[in-house]
């Protein structure tokens, strides 16, 4: 194999001579780390079982390996095409990527072949099949309940919306564990929990009224007269885990008009016709891309300013908050919009706020949410 390698070599009390890489039916193939040795390695391999969005880092979010398989059955390459129990035999079978949530379908043969750059991109070769594998996932399958929530404030509020109640697990629930406050000091840090190499830290998040382990906080900080500011942070409270080239997917109806993120990564998604309402953000390289365990260094943050649509801007009725927010691909649990902050009745929807009123009541927003 180049590029990957099998999990388990399996039994090969049979083969006479070398032995193979792997001799399981169904074999477990994992990723080659970076840096892995130059005659294990292939043209576009080794990422160490992480890849990213396509948007966050092009060079990153796919990967390819080769594998030469022993004992295959004759292939008569004249009707090789037209012979479908030889195509039944040589085709990947229960093919899984072995993550929560994931499902994929049978191999579909009627696809164009694949094509590999030789000579510096001078020339091109086909592969004499190809068969596509299209692996679909669902947030339900991946976790039984949801894994982040989402807060809202705003400047001219003094009321905080917390994440809703349960919105992860209740306290109390059996099996769901979490640290009171105190519990914990630098002399046993919960990172050092005992686990092999190959196991899944499960979460071990701080006890809060929702149980999640991430929770993203939408604060509407400023309003200008022709533009708007919102702050996004997000919190992990999770002891045992970080989150490694995270990003964030969010819905609002005025994000076609984001004039600057200032922290964050940001793009424009879905944007087709004159809708453009839903944006993804993730962090900077090397400076916030990584979201650390629960701690001084447990949360990113971003300010994003937006261009007010004269057509639809107000801050009544909770219009400033967003629709939907996922994290890593889920979705977060919102607050009812009963629940928003609301403007008070005697102050007009194009209020605007002092900087440093609203930055006074963010932070007492944090304080009170911790």
């Amino acid at each position: 194999m180049q590029g990957a390698e099998a999990y388990e070599q399996g039994n090969c009390h049979k083969i006479k001579g070398n032995l193979p890489h792997c001799c399981k039916k169904t074999p477990q193939i994992i990723d080659l780390l970076p840096g892995a040795q130059y005659n294990m390695q292939t043209a576009n391999c080794c990422k160490g079982g992480v890849l990213t969005t396509m948007n966050q880092d092009p060079t990153r979010n796919s990967a390819m390996f080769q594998m030469h398989v022993g004992n295959a059955p004759y292939i008569n390459v004249t009707n090789f095409t037209y012979d479908s129990k030889t195509l039944d035999t040589v085709a990947p079978k229960k093919f899984s990527l072995g993550l929560p949530g994931y499902t994929c379908d049978d191999p579909v043969r009627v696809v164009p072949p694949t094509r590999f750059a030789e000579d510096g991109g001078r020339r091109f070769t086909e592969a004499f099949l190809t068969w596509n594998i299209t692996c679909t996932y669902s947030q339900f399958l991946a976790s039984p309940a949801p894994t982040c929530c989402v807060s809202l404030s705003a400047f001219y509020n003094a009321t905080i919306t917390s994440c809703p109640l349960c919105s992860c697990g209740c306290r109390g629930q059996a099996g769901v564990k979490c640290v009171k406050p105190g519990e914990t000091h630098n002399e046993d840090p919960l990172l050092q929990l005992p686990h092999s190499k190959d196991q899944v830290v499960p979460p071990l998040v701080m006890c809060t009224n929702h149980m999640c382990p991430v929770r993203v906080h939408w604060h509407i900080k400023t309003n200008y007269k022709e533009y708007w500011r919102v702050k996004v942070t997000i919190n992990n409270l999770d002891f045992a885990n970080n989150y490694t080239q995270w990003n964030l997917v969010v819905q609002h109806p005025n994000l076609r008009n984001v004039t600057q993120a200032f922290s964050f990564n940001y793009k424009a998604l879905d944007q087709y016709g004159f809708v453009n309402d839903t944006g993804m953000l993730w962090g900077l390289k090397y400076y916030n891309d990584m979201l650390l365990q629960l701690g001084p260094n447990g949360n990113v943050q971003s300010e994003i300013l937006l261009h007010k649509d004269p057509e639809m801007f107000t801050l009544r009725e909770g219009w400033g908050f967003p629709r939907k927010i996922s994290f890593n691909g889920q979705q977060c649990v919102m607050p009812p919009p009963d629940d928003y902050p609301r403007l008070p009745n005697n102050t007009p929807s194009n209020a605007i706020a002092r900087p440093y009123v609203s930055s006074i009541i963010f932070l007492l927003a944090l304080i009170l949410l911790l």
